[in-house]
This record gives structure tokens, C-alpha cells and sequence, in this order.
């Protein structure tokens, strides 16, 4: 009887972090406040993706987000600057990605930025993004910064990270999760 509370209190120490290593599915949006005045920041850094590494084309996915995309983009209150999907591991040691928008010039992007993503109650998210304006020849003429995170985010809920004039959507879903039924809204008048 006594190795049996010894081994379910051993498992309920280890289930946690078991449980918390997995694919997941990563979608971001990554848009501008038009309504807010845009804040220039620092130029982006030489080594803006301060070693993570790029997003492997082999990792996207077909965007999901499509609906909340052209919602933001019939207004004129906000411009859509990226909005990719991804697959990647998520666990309890934070996994950084590198992602760059646009056509590359002498390592710069028009849109570039890290994402961090860790698992523990809730999932975590720090992200980093420079929106640059290039010069003919690649220089970096002018960035503008977010920066946010958030240890609070619910797996499959879309969480909005407000950075002033910049803002990220982003949803972070187990591969293979069930996906909750919406309910028609003429059934909830009944």
C-alpha cells in the first residue's frame, strides 16, 4: 500500500512536465494600430534573430485565421503586416524561432522578429519584432519595435498582445487537439 501512494505521488510530480513537451500549432498576426501614432525605435540589430533559428519552410501551415484577418483588414483602424502558421515542439525549456517577412537585404527584412514559446501551467510567449523601412541598398533607414510577453496563454485561445501602435494575435494549439464546436447562434435562441 505504501508503494502505491509512493508511485502515485512520483507520478503526479513527473505527469507535468510528461505531458507538457509536444507539436504544436503556431499562428501569428502581426499588425499595425493605425489609429495610434507609429513610435521609432533603435535601428533593428546586425543580429536581430540573435541566433534562433529561422523558420524551416518544411514547418508552415495553412492559415486558420483567415475570417479574423479579413475582419482587420475591411476597417481602416488596422494593417495586416504578417500573418503566418506554423507547426513546432513546445516545451518546458523555451524554443526560439526566427521569422522574416519581405525580400531579404543584407540580412535585414521589412518585417523580422523572434518568437519564444514555452509550456508550463500556461504557455508563454516572448516576441520581438522590427518593422523596417529598407533603402535601395538594403540599409535600415528607420524600425519600429514591439516587444511583449505573456505567461498566461491558454492552449487554443487567441490572445492578443498589445504593443501600442503594433500588435501580435497569436494561437498556440496541440497538433491533434479536438476542436470545440461552435454553436450556431440560432440554436442559443431557442
Amino acid at each position: 500500500m505504501r508503494a502505491i501512494r509512493s508511485l502515485t505521488l512520483l507520478l503526479a510530480l513527473f505527469a507535468p512536465a510528461a505531458f507538457a513537451e509536444g507539436l504544436y500549432q503556431v499562428e501569428m498576426i502581426l499588425v499595425r494600430q493605425n489609429a495610434v501614432p507609429a513610435i521609432t525605435s533603435p535601428f533593428a540589430p546586425e543580429d536581430w534573430s540573435a541566433g534562433a533559428p529561422r523558420l524551416a519552410k518544411e514547418a508552415l501551415r495553412p492559415t486558420t485565421l483567415d475570417e479574423e484577418v479579413a475582419r482587420l483588414q475591411a476597417g481602416t483602424d488596422y494593417t495586416v503586416l504578417l500573418h503566418k502558421a506554423w507547426q513546432q515542439a513546445v516545451g518546458s525549456e523555451p524554443v526560439r524561432i526566427a521569422l522574416g517577412e519581405g525580400q531579404e537585404q543584407f540580412g535585414h527584412f521589412p518585417i523580422e522578429g523572434v518568437l519564444s514559446l514555452v509550456q508550463a501551467r500556461f504557455i508563454g510567449a516572448e516576441a520581438t519584432f522590427w518593422v523596417n523601412q529598407l533603402d535601395d541598398n538594403g540599409s535600415v533607414l528607420r524600425s519600429e519595435q514591439f516587444r511583449q510577453a505573456n505567461s498566461n496563454i491558454k492552449r487554443g485561445q487567441l490572445t492578443f498582445l498589445d504593443g501600442g501602435h503594433l500588435a501580435l494575435l497569436l494561437k498556440v494549439a496541440p497538433v491533434g487537439a479536438r476542436k470545440i464546436p461552435t454553436l450556431d447562434p440560432e440554436m442559443m435562441e431557442q
